[in-house]
């Protein structure tokens, strides 16, 4: 499985973005899946994860509320749904796909070359 995110870009504070992620190859409804964030500085955070089912997400503290994470295993897309976004929320966007809809990147084997967030005014 190949991952390709897209749907970044320069918001401004309070507004929304809706990224996406595509897969090529099999198997993605096997998968679970995950985005990650990456800010100048800062450490590799989660953001959200959705398992195979697409039932249970699970979101950082720091998003819960306002990002709303979905997949589409006819499609094989993956997205992130980003609401009243905040400067914090600026960061280099990344999926992922692996074993488990962990918080810890070590359960996925599977990364996208990322999608730039800029929240700003």
């Amino acid at each position: 499985v190949r991952l390709v995110e897209s749907g970044g870009g320069l918001v401004q504070p309070g507004g929304s973005l809706k990224l996406s992620c595509a897969a090529s190859g099999d198997p993605f409804s096997t998968y679970a899946l995950g985005w990650f964030r990456l800010a100048p500085g800062k450490e590799r955070e989660f953001v959200a994860a959705i398992p195979r089912t697409g039932a249970d997400a699970r979101y950082s503290d720091s998003v819960k509320g306002r990002f709303t994470i979905s997949r589409d295993n006819v499609k094989k897309e993956v997205y992130l749904q980003m609401d009243a976004l905040l400067p914090d929320d600026t960061a280099v966007y990344y999926c992922a796909a692996g074993t488990l809809p962990a918080a810890r990147p070590q359960y996925y084997a599977i990364w996208g070359r990322g999608t730039q967030v800029t929240v700003s005014s």
